[in-house]
């Protein structure tokens, strides 16, 4: 059986939703270990858990802007 348009756009925005907010909860998850870290007085590790978080963090944000784009130019063409 073929799908439609619609539950192709619904099964796309369900897998990038997915997708995001697992990157999401990593980039927390390192953020949180980085700050019981560095209260604990282990600035290195805080340190390298900090910069692993900002960059998915980054990474996440690019990909919402990119999908948000993707979005709006292929919807107008639906």
């Amino acid at each position: 059986m073929a799908r439609d348009h619609g539950q192709t756009k619904i099964a796309l925005i369900q897998s990038f939703y997915k997708g995001t907010t697992i990157m999401l909860r990593w980039a927390l998850i390192f953020a949180v270990i980085a700050i019981v870290a560095g209260l604990l007085g282990f600035t290195g590790v805080a340190a390298g858990f900090a910069a692993a978080a900002k960059v998915l963090f980054y990474i996440f944000l690019g990909l919402v802007v990119v999908f948000i784009l993707l979005g709006i130019t292929i919807g107008k063409k639906l």
